[in-house]
This record gives structure tokens, sequence and C-alpha cells, in this order.
């Protein structure tokens, strides 16, 4: 835990001298104006206050594929790596406690987007089952960062990087249901959906502001977290892998 503290402290940083990272907070809500006004004028006025928060899910995804998916390879070009790894705190930890970092402005992403449809927007955001978003965001939160772990180990090893990084917002949103349910994709989509945590998660959301009962929450909360600690199992493995093959080789600056 103090190497995941050490993590997060030192990633805070960077956005008092980055305050460029923070910049999907100040798109967010033009983009729930967007997809409300898209839903009313196609007559889905019933999906138009779950579609003003889609911003939300949007955001967190950006801050974790590109502020947490890049953290190693950043050190890497910074050429600090080699004091983070050589330092006797655990690697791994102190890179899921950066990556933790990365996601705590999805906090205040849906605060504004809440905000915004609520008194801008004049949607129907009102909050009936508190129990079930505020369980909802905490794991999200949790799945994120794990997530952005495994993406961070992963681009050291893919050689293609880049390409998937610019390439892997939009499928994920739409297979994350986060501007429709995923109900209403078509139905060869459906299975895929069921292990992208988001999908789970924005269904959870779309619960805490409906009216009436919720179903199934229990099933929700625990696959969201079910996949999150699997991505965050599967980010240290491969974490440890990294370094073993690097130590071998010598190639740690390099690969």
């Amino acid at each position: 835990m103090t190497a995941v503290r050490a993590g997060f402290l030192l990633q805070l940083r960077f956005y008092r001298h980055y305050p460029d990272l923070l910049v999907p907070l100040l798109i967010a809500p033009l983009y729930g104006g967007i997809f409300a006004m898209v839903m009313s004028y196609n007559g889905r006025g019933d999906l138009a206050g779950a579609a003003s928060l889609a911003p939300f899910y949007m955001s967190l995804w950006w801050f974790a594929l590109f502020s947490g998916g890049w953290i190693i390879q950043t050190d890497r070009w910074e050429g600090t790596l080699e004091y983070v790894v050589s330092a006797p705190a655990g690697f791994a930890g102190v890179v899921f406690g950066r990556v933790a970092a990365t996601v705590l402005p999805g906090i205040v992403a849906f605060a504004e987007t809440w905000l915004f449809a609520r008194y801008a927007l004049h949607s129907d955001v009102t909050v009936r089952h508190w129990g079930v978003l505020v369980g909802s965001l905490a794991l999200t939160l949790f799945a994120t960062a794990a997530t952005a772990l495994l993406m961070a180990a992963a681009f050291v090893l893919a050689r293609n990087a880049v390409t998937f990084s610019n390439s892997a917002s939009f499928p994920f949103y739409v297979l994350g249901g986060i501007l429709v349910p995923v109900a209403l994709l078509p139905g060869w989509l459906q299975p895929l959906s069921k292990v992208v945590f988001l999908s789970w998660s924005a269904d959870l959301l779309r619960a805490g502001i409906a009216t009436g009962p919720v179903p199934h929450p229990l099933l929700g909360l625990v696959m969201v977290a079910l996949l999150g600690a699997a991505a965050l199992i599967a980010g240290t493995a491969v974490l440890r892998r990294i370094l073993v093959q690097v130590r071998r080789t010598g190639e740690l600056a390099l690969r």
C-alpha cells in the first residue's frame, strides 16, 4: 500500500505541471448536450437523461487509455523508468497507484456532466437508487484503474500500441453501451459486451436514475468487481514478465 500511495501522489503532481491532461473535463458537458439532443430529436426522450451522462464514461476511458495506458512508455522516453524499477518499492504497486490517480478526475467528470444535464439540459437524471449509483461508481473507478494497469503493461509489449490506443476508444464506447443500452445493439454484438466492464457499469448508472426497482443490482456490481480484479491480476502478471525479461536481457530502456 505504501508503493500504491507513493505512485498515487507522484501522478497527482503531473496534473499541476501538465494541466492539459485534464482537457476531457472541458468537453464532457458539450458531448452530453449533443447526445441528449440527438436522442430527443429522434423521439427517444426516455434515453436523453442517460445519454447526457455518457460523456462521464468517455472521459473516464480517455483518462485510462491515454493517461494511464502510456505511463510506462512515457517513463521510458523521459529516461526515468530505471529509477522507478530500481527503487525498493514494488514496481506494480507504484504503477497501479499512478494509474489510479489518472482516473481520479473521473469523479469530477461525473459531477460536471450530472450538473450540466440536470440544470442546463433539464434532463431527468434524478438519482433514485443511491446505493446502486455510489456502489457502481466506486467499482467502476477501480475497474478502470485496473484496466489502465493492464494496458500500461500491454503497451510495452505491443509493437502497434499507438495504433491500438488511437482506435480503442469508440469500439469500447459501443460495446460498453454507454450511449444506448446493450439490449439495443445487434444480437451478434451483445455477447461481446459482457466482457467489457463498462457495459455492466453503464446499466447500473441508468438503473440508478430510473424509476422502479433495479433488476439484479448485485449481479452488475459483482461483474464490475470481477472484471476489474481480472484486469488487475493480468496487468500485474504482465508487468512481472516484463521485468524478468528486461532484467535478463538488459533492455529496460530499449524494449
